[in-house]
């Protein structure tokens, strides 16, 4: 099963998937074996870039399944997710659908979106709203919310890889020196129990005490309870201004900003007008031997190269190289559906 594809328009690209287990949920048993392949890079040739695509593959048995993308077309997508056939908005997808309609009808539930924003789930059969699944070497309790979302993000497969290859070296060559790192706008926790698995001291931080709490639970399935990670429930700037009041620096960076959203005490931030005062804040935060910082979002107008002239001033100065693309989902069939952009910084070692 393909978890994650990046097509990345970046030059010096060095990404490769470490395929050993992580420290995440134990499974030892026949019945339940996953196996995370060697990935495979192709490039073309487009318009003066060499684009290189990641293909990071996912390997299971005995239909243990955790997420696939199954088809996707006419605005929507259809998932499996755990024993859940679901239908749910995707408004990127306008081309045509490949699967029969009598495999879209198949589905167990399809959230359908309402005139005013809003939308609510069509339950076609009797279903757990809430269930646990094993992605990519991190367990994840699944909530089918009342506003379509499932707390996991699988486009973000390939950057969880990243973050363990990348921290994990780094832990090697300093005979595993504490390594710090910030994760803003963390919500259900990929990107931090990632980081976690692979060494590092994490700082959690998201505005919603629900999605923290969320996160904390995903910490639990994934046997990471226990590992110094700070779960934090605030606003993104005030908390930044803090660290760099207290003299807090950290070795790695980690944000995922939403196009708009409100902090504990009604703070409002707008990815228009408060990321750059975010990013100039965050400078002070990064110690000398800073390592890596992951930039990623969802909002429409962020293209790669938005993203990109965004991160370079943050890293000027700093020998490493940055890297950006279109964060995506392949289809059982291989066709990828685009889920977001990226752009990251890794320091020259």
């Amino acid at each position: 099963m393909v978890l994650s594809n990046f097509c990345s328009t970046s030059l010096n690209i060095g990404m490769r998937i470490n395929p050993a287990y992580a420290a995440c949920a134990t499974h030892e048993s026949t019945d339940f074996f996953w196996n995370v392949a060697q990935p495979q890079y192709d490039s073309i040739a487009l318009g003066g870039w060499r684009i290189g695509m990641l293909h990071s593959t996912l390997m299971q048995t005995n239909d243990m399944l955790g997420y696939q993308l199954l088809d996707s077309g006419n605005q929507i997508k259809l998932e499996q997710i755990g024993p859940y056939r679901l239908v749910r908005p995707s408004p990127q997808a306008v081309w045509p659908q490949r699967l029969s309609e009598a495999e879209w009808r198949r589905a167990d539930g399809v959230y359908v979106r309402s005139n005013d924003g809003g939308g609510s789930w069509q339950w076609k059969r009797k279903v757990e709203r809430d269930f646990d699944i094993l992605f990519n070497n991190l367990s994840f309790r699944i909530k089918l919310t009342n506003f379509g979302h499932m707390g996991l993000f699988p486009e973000q497969a390939a950057n969880w890889e990243w973050l363990r290859e990348v921290i994990r070296k780094r832990m090697q060559r300093t005979n595993n020196r504490n390594l710090h790192v910030l994760n803003l706008f963390g919500y259900t926790g990929g990107s931090s129990l990632a980081a976690s698995q692979a060494g590092a001291h994490v700082a959690h931080v998201d505005a919603a005490k629900g999605v923290v709490d969320w996160a904390r639970k995903n910490a639990q399935l994934c046997n990471l309870d226990e590992r110094p990670i700070r779960w934090l429930v605030d606003d993104a700037l005030k908390f930044v201004k803090r660290e760099e009041r207290r003299g807090n620096l950290y070795q790695g960076l980690i944000l995922d900003p939403p196009s708009f959203g409100r902090g504990p005490q009604g703070e409002v931030f707008k990815i228009e007008d408060d990321l750059l005062p975010l990013l100039d804040a965050c400078k002070s935060l990064l110690d000398k031997d800073a390592l890596l910082v992951l930039y990623s979002c969802h909002t429409p107008g962020f293209t790669p190269l938005v993203m990109e002239n965004q991160l370079t001033p943050f890293v000027h100065g700093r020998k490493g190289k940055i890297e950006s693309g279109e964060m995506t989902i392949p289809e059982v069939g291989g066709r990828p559906l685009p889920s977001g952009t990226y752009a990251r910084w890794r320091a020259e070692e």
